[in-house]
Order: C-alpha cells, then sequence, then structure tokens
C-alpha cells in the first residue's frame, strides 16, 4: 500500500507574532488529531514560522511527498507565486521530494458556519438573537484588502453567502487596506442605508494586527455615532470545522493516496460532501516552523502538482 503524503500547511508570509502563534497551535493541534499522518506548517516569505523549515524537519524524518494546503480565505495571485516559487525552491533543494497542493479554503460552508457563530456570540444570548431582531441587525465583513480586484471580489462574495438565509438585514464589506471601502466608509453606507445595529465581522483566519486595526477603525466611527449600535466580532479562530476544511482539502489534494484513517477524525459524511456541493453552487515556542511527524501504529477539480 502507497503511503500517503504529508499534509503540508502553509500560510502566507507575516511577521505578526500573534498570527504566527496562532498558526503554530493550530497546526499542532491537527497533528494531535491525526496521529497517523506527518503534519506540518510555517509561511512563505519572510516569517518567524519558514515554510523551508517545515519541509526541512519532515525529510528529516523521511518524508518526500506532500500534501499542500494554503491556510488562506482569499486567493491571490501574489500569494500564487510565492507559494510556487517556495515549493520550487524545495524541489531544486530535494530533487526527490515532490507537492501536490490543494485549493484555498474559500467561502466554505464550515467556514460561513463559523462565521454565523462569531456573529451569533457578537449579538449575545439576549433579545437580539430573535429572528425579527436579526432582521435589524447589518453585518459588516471586513477584509484585508488588495490591489488585485479579484482578491476582494472574494470577500464580497463571501458577504453574499453569508447572508443568504440567515436573516440578517443586510451584508456589506470593507476593507483594513489597499481597497476601498474602509471600515468608517463601510460604517457610513450601513448608517445611510438604516441600520440602527452593526456587527463588524473580522473576515481574517486569526487574530493579528489586522483584525485589531478592524476593531481600531470600528470603534473610533462609533464614538462619533453613539446612536448607532456597532459591536465587533471575533476572529474565526482554530476552530473544530476549520479543522475539519482543512482534512477535506488535504483529501481532495491526495486523492485516493489519502488516510481514510486520519482523515476519520474530520468525519467527512455523505451530508458533509452535499453541504460542500450546495456551496459551491450558489517549531518551538520560540520560533521554527511547527512539524508534527506521524506517530507508530480545488483551484480546479485537479490539484496542482510541483516536481
Amino acid at each position: 500500500m502507497t503511503t500517503p503524503p504529508a499534509l503540508l500547511i502553509a500560510g502566507i508570509g507575516t511577521r505578526d507574532e500573534r498570527r504566527a502563534n496562532a498558526f503554530r497551535d493550530f497546526v499542532r493541534e491537527l497533528g494531535t488529531r491525526n496521529p497517523g499522518l506527518p503534519v506540518a506548517g510555517g509561511f512563505t516569505g519572510q516569517s518567524p514560522l519558514p515554510l523551508g523549515d517545515a519541509v526541512a524537519g519532515l525529510a528529516d524524518e523521511g518524508v518526500t511527498r506532500f500534501a499542500v494546503v494554503p491556510l488562506t480565505l482569499i486567493p491571490s495571485e501574489r500569494a500564487e507565486q510565492d507559494l510556487t516559487a517556495a515549493l520550487a525552491g524545495e524541489c531544486e533543494l530535494r530533487p526527490d521530494t515532490s507537492f501536490v497542493r490543494a485549493r484555498p479554503l474559500g467561502p466554505h460552508p464550515r467556514l460561513l458556519a463559523i462565521l454565523e457563530r462569531r456573529l451569533n456570540e457578537a449579538l449575545g444570548d439576549g433579545p437580539r438573537r430573535s429572528p425579527s431582531d436579526r432582521a435589524e441587525t447589518t453585518v459588516l465583513l471586513v477584509g484585508p484588502g488588495s490591489v488585485t480586484p479579484e482578491s476582494n471580489a472574494e470577500v464580497h462574495r463571501a458577504a453574499r453567502l453569508l447572508w443568504e438565509g440567515r436573516g440578517f438585514g443586510g451584508v456589506e464589506t470593507a476593507f483594513v487596506s489597499m481597497a476601498a471601502p474602509d471600515v468608517a466608509s463601510g460604517l457610513d453606507r450601513c448608517a445611510r442605508l438604516g441600520a440602527r445595529r452593526i456587527v463588524v465581522l473580522p473576515y481574517f483566519l486569526f487574530a493579528g494586527t489586522a483584525a485589531d486595526r478592524a476593531q481600531q477603525q470600528a470603534e473610533g466611527w462609533a464614538l462619533a455615532y453613539p446612536d448607532i449600535e456597532v459591536v465587533t466580532a471575533d476572529v474565526p479562530g482554530p476552530s473544530e470545522e476549520l479543522m475539519e476544511l482543512v482534512m477535506e482539502r488535504y483529501r481532495e489534494a491526495a486523492g485516493d493516496e489519502a488516510d481514510h484513517k486520519a482523515g476519520d477524525v474530520a468525519g467527512e459524511t455523505a451530508e458533509d460532501a452535499a453541504e460542500e456541493a450546495a456551496g459551491d453552487a450558489a517549531g518551538d515556542e520560540t520560533g521554527g516552523s511547527v512539524a508534527v511527524p506521524a506517530q507508530q501504529g480545488r483551484q480546479s477539480d485537479s490539484p496542482t502538482h510541483v516536481r
């Protein structure tokens, strides 16, 4: 029986220590939950968790084949180029190494479920959770912002999918930087549309500088408009659904060679597959990469291969 490829989780370059620490914890937890599968992770570009160190750590354990899952909500040309270059560089260093790349996470139904839960948490357990009161709540989904229109369009796509069938008065979009509208302008639009309660929802996987900036901008706007209630929701974070989605992307990329015993931890069922189809239609504590060796015992329908 062919040994399935290791899972390599690829983050897009960051120097944000909080984000890097959250990423590190996420990778370790995923490895703990899948003891039969070698798991490692790191970032492209300049980062306290280099992707190359993650590859080297598992290569030292004898791993030569990797299924790469980009841990990003928003695909971008720059991120794609950076990851392609990083993997090509690893192949030059280790000619016997090969990579198959999975699709980015995207606005998958599991991610939409996390976002809805963060909205419910922000609204609390009181009457604001009632259907009639939800209809009076507008959501402002805040993405990082990009110079690439296609990347910004992904935030608008997620906003539309989040709005469908959830009973909110509306879901608008804004960006922390590099794209319009900024958070203040997005809140202005919500107010012009008649919102009396606005939940600012960060479209970032982990806490860090970008999410902090979104919250600060929202708080500054709220001070100028005390008649409108503004609440900021938490980021999705290392949730159960996110771990399930990463394993789903891994199995897609690895194909028939995936270790289904390890994959069963993520528990994909026929209902999960149907839900996705419906959604598609509408190192150590101070630094280094994270590697969890195995213990003994779709950008498109076809994954991208690098060798």
